[in-house]
C-alpha cells in the first residue's frame, strides 16, 4: 500500500489562511480605501410601524453632503427578491423594497441613504433629515400576530399569514394516533438571533464611465448569486456590467448570502455621483439591518406503542418571517419540518407549516437553516416520550432509530438517508461519557448542593443541495497549480481543504496550490458557500478537475519523455515515468514551447441530487445550582458521521465553534422585541449575551464515518453539524436535572439562570401551597 500524501486527504494540515490572518494582513472590505472614496450611512426608523413623512432639503445643503436617496429617487428600482415558492401551493409576496415608501414595518428599516465627503458630514447630514413620524400599532411574536384581531403587518396577508400548508399524511397520522397507547406532546420555542459574526457587514461600489460598468467589493458568501440579484432583479442592468470581489470575509453563517439594500442603493450613488462609495455597518446597524436566525414556535406529539415504538408523529409550526421576505426566508421553516422525523423510523407523519409576518427584522438561514430547529423538535419529544413511558432515554432511541439493514431508507416526508449506523455513534458517546457512571456523579454533587442531569440527542441533517458547482484547476508557468472556484470561504478553510486535495492528486504542498474565489470577473459561475456545500459539491468538482489536468499533463509529459501516458505517475509536482529516474518537473512542462493553454487547465461541474445526510450524538453533562440558576457545563462528547474526514483538525474546529454557537442559544442568547411598541431591546452586546471561551466545555470529539453514496468522494458536509446537535442536548440535560429533582419537565431556551431559578421556585410555591 503506498504512503498517504503528507499533506492529502486524511491530514490534520495547518491552515493555511491563518499565517496572513494572525499577523494582521488579511485585506476585509472595511480595510479598502479608495481614494476619495464618500462614505455612506442610512437613515433607519426608530418604530417598528409607522406611517412617515420626510424632507430632506435642508440637509441635502449641507457641507460635504454629496447625496441625499430617499424613496421616491430609487422608484424605479426592482425589490429584493424571495428565491422560494411553494410548488403545490405558489403564494405571493409583499414588496421588498430598496427604500420603504410612507411606511416603515420593524425598528431599522430603511427610508433615506446619505452620501458626503466624510463619515461625521454624513452624520451630520442624517440628523438634520426632517421626518414627521405616526405611529402605529405593532405586533412581534408569531403567537401574538396570529390572534384575532392582531395589528396588520400587510393589508393583504389576514392574520398576518403567508402560507398555511401540511406536509405528510394527515388521515394516515390521525389513523396511528387513535391506535396510540400513549402519547406525548410537547410545546417549544426556538428564540430569534443573530449571526455574530467578528467583521460587520461592508461594501465599497467604484463606477467606470467609460464602461458603463460597476465594481461592487463586499464581504458576502457568494459572489455571483449577489451580482445575479442585483442586476437582474433590482438594478435592472446585465451582469456584464458589474463584478463583485469578495476579499477575506470574517464570518457569515448564512447571514452574508443576502443580497441587502445598501448594496443597490450604492450602486445608484457610484453611479451618478461617478466617485467610489463606501458603506460599513456598526454593530447596531447588525441588530437592525442583517437577516436574523431561527424564531419559531412549534407543537408536537408522538402516538406510542406500549413497547415504546413510534407510531405516527404530528406537529404545528409557525415561523416567523419578520416583516419582508429574505432571499431564502420561507424556506426555512418549510425545509426544516422535512427534516422533523429525524434519524427514526415513524411510518405515518404530519406537519402544518404556517409562516408569519411580524413586525422586526427579517429572519432567513443561520447556521442550519431549519433542521436545528427540526432536531431541536425531534429530540426534545423523544426525551418527552421517555419519560411518558418510563424509559431511558437511550433505550427509547434505540427502539425507534432506522437500522443500518433499512438504508436506503425514505422518510415519511421524501427524504432518503444513503448511509449511517445511528446506534452505533450513540453507543459510542455513551461510552466516552461514562454514561453508567453518571448516578455516582450526580450522587456526589447533591452531596455540593448542586444537581446534575445528563442529556442526548441524536441529529441528522440534509445538505450539499444547493446546486450545481464548478471548478477549473490549472497549472501555472512555474509549477504551481491555481484552483478557481465559485465557493466562497468566511472562515470555513477552503484555502486549505481544496490545496489537500490537489495535493492528493499531485503530491504538492499547501503553498503551491493557489485557491481563487470571489470574484465574478475571474470566475465564470459559482453557488457560494452555504449548506454545508462546499466540499460534498465544491469539492467533488476539485477533485473531478484535478484529474482531468492531470490526464492531459500526462499526455503532454508522454511526448517530452518519449513514454505511453499509461507509464506515467504523479508525486510531488513530478511527472516521471514508474520505475525509473526520468522525470519532468510541472514547471518544466508548463514552459515547454508551444504548450497549449487548454491542456495546461482541467475543469468539471458537479450536483448531487440527493444530497448528504451527516448524522451524530451529541451528549450533554450539566451541573446546576438551585440556589442561583447558574448552569455549567462539566463533560460533553460528541460522535458524528460525516462519510470521510478531509482535515481532521478543519472538522473540529467547524464542530466546535457550531457547537459553541448552540450553547450561546440554548443558555443565553435571544433577540428580544417589545410586546406593546415592537422596539428592539436587544440591540447591542450590553443587553444582547454571547457565549465567551470560559463558558464552553472542554469538547471530546470523533468521528464515526460511513461513507456517503450521493457524491464520488464519500464525503458528507460537516459545517454546520455542531450547531445541529448541541441545542437540544444541552437543554435534555437541563430538563434531566429539573426532572430528576423537582418533576419540572420543560424549559424554553435560552435557559438563563433567570429562567431556571424562577422555574424551581415556582415549584417550590405550588408545591407549598
Amino acid at each position: 500500500m503506498a504512503a498517504p500524501i503528507k499533506f492529502g486527504v486524511g491530514q490534520s494540515v495547518l491552515r493555511k489562511e491563518d499565517d496572513a490572518l494572525i499577523r494582521g494582513k488579511g485585506r476585509y472590505t472595511d480595510d479598502y480605501a479608495p481614494q476619495a472614496a464618500l462614505r455612506c450611512l442610512v437613515l433607519r426608523s426608530p418604530h417598528a410601524h409607522a406611517k412617515y413623512t420626510i424632507d430632506a432639503s435642508r440637509a441635502r445643503g449641507l457641507p460635504g453632503v454629496a447625496l441625499i436617496l430617499t424613496a421616491d429617487d430609487v422608484k424605479e428600482l426592482g425589490n429584493l427578491p424571495c428565491l422560494f415558492n411553494l410548488e403545490t401551493d405558489p403564494f405571493t409576496g409583499p414588496p421588498y423594497p430598496i427604500l420603504a415608501k410612507d411606511e416603515v414595518r420593524h425598528v431599522g428599516d430603511s427610508i433615506a441613504f446619505v452620501v458626503a465627503e466624510t463619515i461625521d458630514q454624513a452624520r451630520d447630514a442624517i440628523e438634520a433629515i426632517e421626518v414627521k413620524w405616526s405611529p402605529l400599532p405593532a405586533v412581534t411574536g408569531v403567537v401574538n400576530a396570529v390572534k384575532k384581531g392582531a395589528p396588520q403587518v400587510w393589508p393583504d396577508k389576514a392574520g398576518n399569514v403567508l402560507f398555511d400548508v401540511s406536509i405528510g399524511d394527515k388521515a394516515a397520522t390521525e389513523a396511528a394516533f387513535a391506535k396510540a397507547h400513549a402519547v406525548a406532546e410537547i410545546s417549544i420555542v426556538n428564540p430569534r438571533v443573530v449571526a455574530s459574526f467578528m467583521e460587520t457587514r461592508a461594501a465599497v461600489c467604484e463606477y467606470d464611465a467609460k464602461r458603463d460598468h460597476l465594481t461592487l467589493t463586499v464581504g458576502s458568501q457568494g459572489s455571483h448569486r449577489l451580482r445575479d440579484i442585483l442586476c437582474q432583479n433590482v438594478l435592472n442592468i446585465p451582469t456584464d456590467k458589474m463584478r463583485v470581489i469578495c476579499p477575506d470575509v470574517g464570518g457569515g453563517f448564512g447571514t452574508k448570502l443576502f443580497p441587502y439594500r445598501e448594496y443597490a442603493l450604492m450602486a445608484v450613488a457610484a453611479r451618478k455621483l461617478k466617485k467610489a462609495v463606501k458603506w460599513a455597518a456598526d454593530r447596531s446597524e447588525h441588530f437592525m439591518g442583517d437577516a436574523q436566525g431561527r424564531d419559531n414556535v412549534t407543537t408536537a406529539k408522538m402516538a406510542l406503542a406500549e413497547d415504546g415504538k413510534f407510531l405516527a408523529m404530528d406537529c404545528d409550526l409557525m415561523g416567523d418571517m419578520g416583516a419582508y421576505l429574505s432571499t431564502f426566508g420561507p424556506y426555512i421553516p418549510h425545509g426544516g419540518a422535512g427534516m422533523l422525523p429525524g434519524l427514526y423510523d415513524i411510518q405515518a407523519f404530519h406537519c402544518r407549516v404556517r409562516t408569519i409576518f411580524t413586525h422586526s427584522v427579517p429572519v432567513d438561514a443561520y447556521r442550519g437553516a431549519g433542521r436545528p430547529e427540526a432536531a431541536y423538535v425531534i429530540e426534545r419529544l423523544v426525551d418527552a416520550c421517555a419519560r411518558k413511558l418510563d424509559m431511558t432515554p437511550d433505550a427509547i432511541r434505540r427502539k425507534n432509530f432506522i437500522p443500518p439493514k433499512a438504508l436506503p431508507y425514505k422518510t415519511a416526508t421524501g427524504k432518503v438517508y444513503d448511509s449511517g449506523d445511528f446506534a452505533a455513534h450513540l453507543k459510542r458517546a455513551m461510552e466516552i461519557a461514562e454514561w453508567k457512571e453518571f448516578p455516582k456523579r450526580a450522587k456526589a454533587a447533591k452531596k455540593s448542593g448542586l444537581i446534575r442531569g445528563i442529556g442526548l440527542a441524536s441529529y441528522v441533517e440534509i445538505c450539499g443541495v444547493m446546486g450545481e458547482e464548478t471548478a477549473n484547476v490549472r497549472l501555472d508557468p512555474n509549477g504551481d497549480v491555481t484552483v478557481l472556484i465559485g465557493t466562497q470561504s468566511s472562515g470555513q478553510g477552503h484555502q486549505t481543504a481544496y490545496a489537500q486535495i490537489v495535493a492528493e492528486q499531485f503530491g504538492l504542498p499547501p503553498e503551491r496550490v493557489h485557491i481563487h474565489q470571489g470574484d465574478t470577473d475571474e470566475i465564470a459561475t459559482g453557488l457560494g458557500t452555504g449548506g454545508s456545500a462546499s466540499i460534498p459539491t465544491g469539492g467533488v468538482c476539485v477533485e473531478r478537475a484535478a484529474g482531468d489536468l492531470g490526464k492531459k499533463l500526462k499526455e503532454l509529459a508522454a511526448q517530452a519523455l518519449e513514454a505511453s501516458a499509461g507509464d506515467l505517475e504523479i508525486t510531488d509536482g513530478v511527472i516521471r515515468i514508474a520505475g525509473t529516474d526520468r522525470s519532468i518537473s510541472f514547471a518544466d512542462l508548463a514552459k515547454r514551447p508551444g504548450a497549449d493553454p487548454s491542456k495546461l487547465n482541467g475543469s468539471a461541474t458537479f450536483a448531487s441530487a440527493d444530497g448528504t445526510y451527516p448524522n451524530g450524538t451529541h451528549l450533554a453533562e450539566v451541573e446546576l445550582d438551585p440556589a442561583t440558576g447558574i448552569i455549567r457545563i462539566v463533560n460533553y462528547v460528541i460522535v458524528d458521521d460525516f462519510g470521510k474526514t478531509l482535515n481532521p483538525l478543519l472538522l473540529a474546529g467547524q464542530v466546535h465553534g457550531g457547537a459553541m454557537q448552540g450553547i450561546g442559544q440554548a443558555l443565553m442568547e435571544q433577540v428580544v422585541y417589545g410586546a406593546s411598541d415592537g422596539q428592539l431591546i436587544t440591540a447591542t452586546y450590553m443587553d444582547y449575551a454571547l457565549p465567551r471561551a470560559a463558558d464552553g466545555p472542554s469538547f471530546v470529539f470523533e468521528t464515526h464515518n460511513v461513507p456517503c453514496k450521493t457524491n464520488p468522494m464519500g464525503v458528507k458536509g460537516a459545517g454546520e453539524a455542531g450547531a445541529i446537535g448541541s441545542c437540544p442536548a444541552i437543554v435534555n440535560a437541563i430538563v434531566d436535572a429539573l426532572w430528576r429533582e423537582y418533576k419540572i419537565d420543560h424549559i424554553d431556551m435560552p435557559a438563563t439562570p433567570e429562567r431556571v431559578w424562577i422555574a424551581i421556585n415556582e415549584h417550590h410555591r405550588r408545591h407549598s401551597l
